[in-house]
């Protein structure tokens, strides 16, 4: 259903029938819910110091070679929106990949 770069693509479908108006039954599919990543289970690649017009895509292409891998360097940062990364020029970014087994 995701793209194997996408945040999403490890986890579930999962289903929950509701009653329609109608009194019938109906599937409703849903992806599970997804949590930020501990910090304790990241590795430090680099530190990162903004400049003027750098987004995190731009990031992710530059340390990933993917734009879309973007939500790596959220998760890292233990943040949810994207912008509370860019918002200040110098705040130094930790890129960081998760850690194996």
């Amino acid at each position: 259903m995701f793209e194997l770069s996408s945040r999403y693509s490890c986890l579930g479908i999962l289903q929950i029938t509701s009653l329609d108006r109608d009194g019938s039954n109906r599937i409703v599919s849903y992806v599970q819910r997804r949590f930020i990543p501990p910090s304790d289970s990241v590795d430090a690649i680099v530190e990162h110091v903004l400049k003027q017009g750098e987004r995190l895509d731009h990031l992710a292409v530059q340390y990933f070679g993917e734009p879309t891998l973007f939500w790596r360097i959220c998760d890292a940062a233990a943040v949810l929106d994207p912008d509370e990364l860019t918002g200040e020029i110098g705040r130094i970014i930790g890129i960081a990949t998760l850690k194996v087994g």
